[in-house]
């Protein structure tokens, strides 16, 4: 993922003002920015549901895919993990399908894209939608050792961690099914984005988020969720989860539901109220391309976390803990919806 300077961000603001009429500009105008949803699902009820959530399976969860290695698309270990996690899907009781596509790196060249799809309740008409990307970035461009930043990261906290999530939330969903129906979509080929640390040429925004760009733009892609949430970078110990402003702008009631809820549930210290930046993300596009209005929980504060996308992104440095208070989180809004 990547972040937005101020200024450029303020500029997209004036141009989403102006519906998006220029189609050379990236904005977060998406087809379905700001859409209202119904009232049922935007009321937080006064009594939440009691849910459960297992840190410690989680954390193994983030540990089984840091244990294939760097995830880069195309490599062993990427395939491998992506054979892992359609496994677990369907083992937590999840109709499992693939949604695989030919797509480009950031040079150009052909890269093979595979989403992992895994859904509870097919036969329900309601349903909302839960992502992250199980990718890992191919660099080390932010390291401060210069001479690592050509070494693929094990991703533990950035990609790994929300499919840990994830995986937990699958794992609780088999266990007590939702009254509504829910998609777990494991995006491919979102951290290989335009390199910082080595001249490539012109920067292109559209490097980011491979996987989740060509998934919108498939067929029934149109008002096929009430909404959407996105997970990435929320296993660090030190983790805070502001508002991240396309999430404000395109899907300001999902916000406002999940924001909500966490703060109902004595976690409003872990999602701040303050504002966390303009991300390029899976949910960018997602917001972009669809009519799903999707928010971003990501940790962001004046900046990615510290080991945002260096060696030092490893298990070791993931709380059982924030996975948890995420979990938790997410599993309540899902057993919220009616």
């Amino acid at each position: 993922m990547r972040h937005h300077t101020p200024a450029f961000a303020t500029l997209l603001g004036r141009y989403a003002i102006a519906a998006g009429i220029s189609a050379m500009l990236v904005s977060s105008c998406a087809k379905g920015g700001g859409q209202q949803l119904p009232q049922s699902t935007i009321e937080i009820p006064e009594s939440l549901p009691a849910v459960s959530f297992c840190a410690d399976s989680a954390y193994a969860y983030v540990a089984a895919q840091t244990a294939f290695g760097p995830r880069v698309p195309e490599s062993e270990a990427h395939a491998r993990c992506a054979d892992y996690l359609a496994g677990k899907l369907r083992q937590f009781g999840a109709d499992v399908s693939l949604h695989e596509a030919e797509g480009a790196d950031y040079a150009g060249k052909p890269l093979r894209v595979r989403n992992i799809i895994g859904s509870y309740r097919p036969d329900r008409v309601r349903r909302i939608l839960l992502c992250a990307h199980y990718d890992s970035r191919p660099w080390a461009d932010h390291d401060p050792d210069e001479r690592l930043r050509d070494i693929p990261i094990s991703g533990a906290n950035d990609g790994a961690s929300g499919v840990g999530v994830l995986l937990e939330v699958a794992r609780q969903l088999q266990a007590k099914a939702p009254a509504i129906g829910v998609d777990i979509v494991l995006f491919d080929a979102e951290d290989g984005g335009t390199p910082d640390h080595k001249p490539v040429g012109d920067y292109r925004q559209d490097t980011w988020c491979v996987g989740s760009q060509l998934w919108s733009k498939g067929p029934g892609r149109e008002a096929s969720h009430r909404f959407g949430i996105l997970l990435d970078m929320v296993g660090a110990a030190d983790a805070i989860f502001p508002i991240e402003h396309f999430s404000k702008s395109s899907a300001p009631d999902v916000v406002e539901k999940v924001w909500g809820i966490a703060e109902k549930m004595g976690k409003g210290n872990l999602f701040a109220r303050a504002g966390g930046g303009y991300v390029t993300d899976d949910h960018y596009y997602i917001n972009k391309l669809t009519s799903i209005p999707t928010i971003d929980i990501i940790h962001y504060e004046d900046g990615f976390c510290k080991t945002w996308h260096t060696q030092q992104d490893v298990l070791e440095n993931i709380s059982r803990k924030t996975l948890a208070d995420v979990g938790e989180v997410v599993l309540t809004v899902v057993y919220c919806e009616r």
